[in-house]
């Protein structure tokens, strides 16, 4: 049976109209093309210097694509949106749908559904006018174990590289697509191999506090974001992967999941 949770920190915005997949496509990180029912992919829109400003995931149905983005920055989403509409025919509003997450099965087969673009094993999201009994919980200890982001405060707007998010990794940035906002810099960063560090998974002996410093040998090597008890994701410096961690003086361990292993070689 599959397990499901409700994700209220994400709300859905409507585009719709001929021209809304040639817009959306000249403005994210991946390749809008691809989306069509049942087949999701997951986007960023970032500023002019390649740093993360939103991300979403985009569903689609016959006659809309559906982004899956941040509840508490949909109005600004919509509103950059707007600005960037010009001449384009595409409509863009919001819809009542509430967003879930369903692992371990299939989503419920009547609802507007795709899978979790970023990895099999995450699972996949649907929609739903009525709501559903669940609990967030779960799902965040699932994504976490992953090694899955999740918006802010894994991501920070106006300073991640998609790249530190592992957007690369995750299929969430497509390198052989059109020019989009920020593209220049995200190139740069792949093929120089500019990254220096890299959202992980961590874990600890007691519970773990977002924004807490991690140390190695008394320098700060990067920080905890996003936690569920006593697992974290946390942006750390690549060399410190191996390292021993502390934070507050609790040790803690990095679990590199094996397809980022396989991304860093």
């Amino acid at each position: 049976m599959s397990r499901i949770a409700p994700l209220p920190h994400r709300a859905v915005l409507s585009l719709t109209g001929p021209d809304r997949v040639s817009f959306l496509n000249g403005l994210v990180s991946n390749d809008v093309a691809l989306v069509a029912p049942g087949r999701a992919v997951w986007a960023a829109l970032l500023t002019p210097q390649g740093k993360y400003l939103y991300d979403f995931f985009v569903l689609a149905t016959e006659d809309a694509l559906l982004l899956l983005a941040q509840a508490d920055s949909l109005a600004a989403l919509t509103q950059k949106l707007t600005r960037f509409k010009l001449r384009a025919k595409v409509d863009i509003a919001t819809t009542a749908h509430a967003v879930y997450a369903a692992w371990d099965g299939p989503a419920p087969a009547d609802k507007i559904s795709a899978p979790d673009p970023r990895l099999a094993t995450a699972g996949a999201f649907f929609l739903s006018l009525e709501p559903l009994p669940a609990s967030a919980d779960d799902y965040t200890a699932h994504r976490i174990a992953l090694g899955l982001p999740d918006g802010p405060p894994d991501l920070e707007p106006e300073k991640t590289l998609l790249l530190e998010a592992n957007f690369d990794a995750l299929n969430g940035v497509d390198f052989g697509k059109g020019c989009y906002m920020g593209q220049e810099i995200t190139a740069r960063s792949k093929y120089r191999g500019l990254v220096k560090r890299r959202l992980v998974p961590v874990a600890a002996d007691t519970p773990l506090t977002p924004g807490t410093p991690l140390l190695a040998e008394g320098q700060e090597v990067g920080d905890i974001r996003s936690v569920a008890g006593t697992l974290g994701l946390a942006m750390l410096r690549t060399e410190a992967f191996t390292a021993p961690l502390t934070a507050h003086g609790v040790a803690v361990t990095p679990r590199v999941p094996d397809w980022l292993r396989e991304r860093l070689g």
